[in-house]
């Protein structure tokens, strides 16, 4: 396999940048949220309510989104990597106060900074 998946040296890398991506988001650590996504005009994030286009956009909207409401508790999440620089992170979360299940999906890419996201969407089921 020209990709091996799951190796777990790379997989851990990627569960802890995951990791870090989740505390800042649900304590609102703009500075790490902008940090983890990749500084590109190529980066993209369709969120519940907006479609932004490169780092600039996501990085505004990150600036002015309110900083209540954002904890959230993860029902599922799939990590997997494949060969040693590209990594998908998929979820399914509650937040709290909320009956609705959101899903959120990330790609993932190893650049000379480090792990940064260069894809994402969150959407949510009625």
């Amino acid at each position: 396999m020209p990709y091996p998946i799951n190796q777990p040296e790379v997989l851990a890398e990627v569960q802890a940048v995951f990791a870090r991506y989740e505390d800042a988001l649900v304590n609102n650590k703009v500075d790490v949220l902008d940090e983890l996504f990749w500084d590109s005009p190529h980066t993209l994030r369709y969120g519940a309510t907006e479609n932004l286009y490169g780092y600039a956009q996501i990085k505004a909207f990150r600036a002015a989104r309110p900083s209540q409401g954002l904890q959230r508790r993860l029902l599922r999440t799939e990590i997997t990597t494949y060969g040693s620089d590209f990594a998908t992170a998929n979820v399914e979360f509650q937040r709290e106060g909320s009956a609705r299940t959101g899903r959120q999906s990330q790609t993932w890419l190893r650049t000379p900074a480090g792990w940064r996201v260069v894809a994402a969407h969150v959407s949510l089921l009625d």
